[in-house]
């Protein structure tokens, strides 16, 4: 079969396109012939070890998201059985292979059947954006802890940055659980990507107060934000959360120290809740998983420019190119075809 491969941190250059025996699922394990493979920001730092840790293993086969059918089952693996569409999310955390590769072996807790009426190419954008989003939207003090259609009813989300990938599905998550949804933007194009995911109100942070503009349209201000860069919006924050409000915390764009005036935040009882995906509790996983699926069903988490969210091919054979494309701030979703569906 067919993979991409790295054995030491670097460029995009360090990735090759090799051949290599399937993989066979032992206990608890499938394999998953893969369709579409997604590529996100913390595949490009794992490649170039720009989050300071080291090759873990002899060769990696890089990229966590995916979409595909299983053709193989190990022993003792039940719910799940050949032909079964699914989509992976966490498939190369801490093992060595990813979803670049035509065949990936991973473990049961990362395989998530794949709705029907779901393409490949929207079950491969689901893994860390959807799932951190979901994690982002349900830390609030009072809750939710799962969302569905009314789950946020009444509340207000602020997402910065809502033309990211991150930003899109917290959008629309949000939108399809009744909240409120803001967000901030830098340019018209993006306003227009924001609004096509969901976005009620799109705020400009380069022109004029964003502060006011945000407060203008909740005046009791935003009860939770899903924020990508801390550090550059920590005033801002300040300026609009609501008193009982959550800022949550899931990249450090733009920095990675921030000052807060704790009497100010004292006086509002803010919550600053930071999150990664990878340590995320396994019944905190099973959630977002179980409320990602309901939210497919209802179609409510669509891709494509008309939704928000611009999809970027690449074949296999150009995975250096798809790394560099992500790496280089694209607009939109980085996706590899591997198979044919």
């Amino acid at each position: 079969m067919r993979a991409v491969v790295y054995s030491s941190a670097g460029d995009p250059s360090v990735l090759d396109v090799v051949d290599r025996e399937p993989g066979v699922p032992g206990d608890g394990e499938v394999r998953v012939r893969i369709v579409v493979s997604g590529v996100n920001p913390t595949d490009w730092k794992a490649r170039a070890g720009a989050t300071g840790q080291t090759v873990a293993f002899p060769e990696v086969v890089p990229n966590q998201d995916g979409a595909g059918v299983i053709d193989a089952v190990g022993p003792g693996v039940e719910g799940l059985a050949v032909g079964d569409r699914v989509w992976l999310l966490l498939a190369q955390h801490q093992r060595p292979t990813g979803t670049a590769q035509e065949l990936t072996v991973v473990p049961t807790d990362r395989v998530v059947k794949l709705p029907d009426s779901a393409s490949f190419d929207l079950g491969a954008t689901l893994g860390v954006p959807a799932v951190t989003a979901h994690r982002a939207l349900t830390v609030a003090e009072g809750g939710p802890s799962r969302l569905s259609p009314g789950a946020l009813a009444g509340r207000t989300v602020l997402v910065a940055g809502g033309a990211g990938a991150v930003g899109h599905a917290a959008i629309q998550l949000a939108r399809w659980a009744g909240a409120t949804v803001i967000t901030t933007i830098s340019s018209p194009e993006k306003a227009a990507l924001a609004t096509a995911a969901g976005a009620h109100h799109t705020v400009d942070y380069t022109t004029g107060d964003p502060a006011q503009a945000i407060r203008a349209l909740a005046p009791a201000g935003v009860d939770v934000v899903v924020e990508v860069s801390p550090a550059v919006n920590a005033g801002l924050n300040h300026a609009v959360i609501a008193n009982h409000g959550t800022v949550a915390v899931y990249a450090n764009n733009g920095g990675d120290q921030m000052t807060l005036d704790v009497r100010a935040h004292f006086a509002l009882n803010i919550r600053y809740q930071f999150l990664l995906l990878y340590t995320l509790a396994p019944e905190a996983l099973r959630a977002a998983t179980q409320d990602i699926t309901s939210a497919l069903v209802d179609g409510a988490l669509p891709v494509g420019e008309g939704a928000g969210l611009p999809l970027v091919r690449f074949p296999l054979e150009q995975t250096a190119e798809a790394h560099a494309a992500v790496e280089n701030g694209v607009v939109g979703k980085v996706l590899i075809d591997v198979t044919a569906p």
